[in-house]
């Protein structure tokens, strides 16, 4: 003879998975752009984070070198240039959607001396509606980031 389900058998209704798969999916739907925007703010972070450490690189090969370096950055080409006099030492590109202005404008370039002091400078960096402040202490010569 053939086998009989069990009265009272154990189990999930249709009605029971598919309310269960509403909550998943309107989960997904508030959690998702919220993780979008974190990570893009993690790739700002480390542009910011790469672009402050050139800066710290070039400071410390003025120093190391006892030659002035000066870095140089081209907004339009999206493009930094570190320099010891006329010899270009390094060329980095910049991501395309990081946009970086200076303050005043012509101080797209710091120069930093062997003793370890620098030109100073201002850069504001932008991706999205992320905004970031680059600063570069005139007398030390130290850089600093900080988010807007």
């Amino acid at each position: 003879m053939g086998q009989r389900a069990e009265v009272g058998a154990r189990g999930f209704t249709l009605l029971e998975l598919l309310a269960t798969l509403m909550v998943l999916a309107l989960a997904l739907a508030v959690v998702g752009p919220a993780v979008g925007r974190t990570s893009a703010t993690l790739r700002t972070r480390a542009e910011v984070a790469r672009f402050a450490a050139l800066l710290r690189h070039t400071r410390e090969q003025a120093i190391v070198t006892q030659r002035s370096h000066a870095f140089v950055v081209d907004a339009i080409a999206h493009r930094i240039t570190i320099q010891a006099g006329d010899e270009v030492r390094e060329t980095r590109t910049l991501p395309e959607d990081l946009g970086v202005e200076a303050e005043p404008p012509p101080a797209l370039t710091v120069r930093f001396e062997p003793q370890g002091t620098s030109s100073g400078g201002l850069f504001r960096l932008t991706s999205g509606t992320i905004h970031y402040r680059v600063t570069i202490d005139g007398l030390t010569g130290r850089v600093r980031t900080a988010r807007q």
